[in-house]
């Protein structure tokens, strides 16, 4: 559970950062929405680490949670297991798709 919990105050300052970089730009908060500057913003290494972050310990936070939630529901060595193993490798799969999406806009 420790994990789950420090991922999830993680996010929140994470969260809270990402918001901060939407909150300073100087045409205000509506101008940071639009695509120019989504994208002018992927070019930024700070941000794309933070998203990077965010991605990484948001993934990590809901697959853990969702691994706590189902062995709840049953008990059993290969319950257990089996959960383990499909939790990891969902984590892994958004992880590995959701960089790859921020590789990509990075280069646009």
């Amino acid at each position: 559970m420790k994990v789950h919990y420090y991922t999830g105050l993680a996010a929140i300052v994470l969260v809270a950062i990402h918001i901060l970089f939407r909150l300073t730009v100087p045409e205000g908060y509506s101008a940071s929405l639009e695509y120019e500057n989504v994208i002018a913003n992927y070019k930024n290494i700070s941000y794309t680490l933070v998203l990077e972050l965010i991605l990484v310990t948001v993934a990590v936070h809901g697959f853990n949670g969702l691994r706590v939630i189902l062995l709840e529901l049953r008990q059993g060595d290969a319950w257990e297991s089996a959960v383990k193993w499909l939790c990891i490798a969902g984590a892994v799969a958004i992880i590995a798709y959701g960089t790859r999406t921020i590789i990509l806009a990075s280069m646009m």
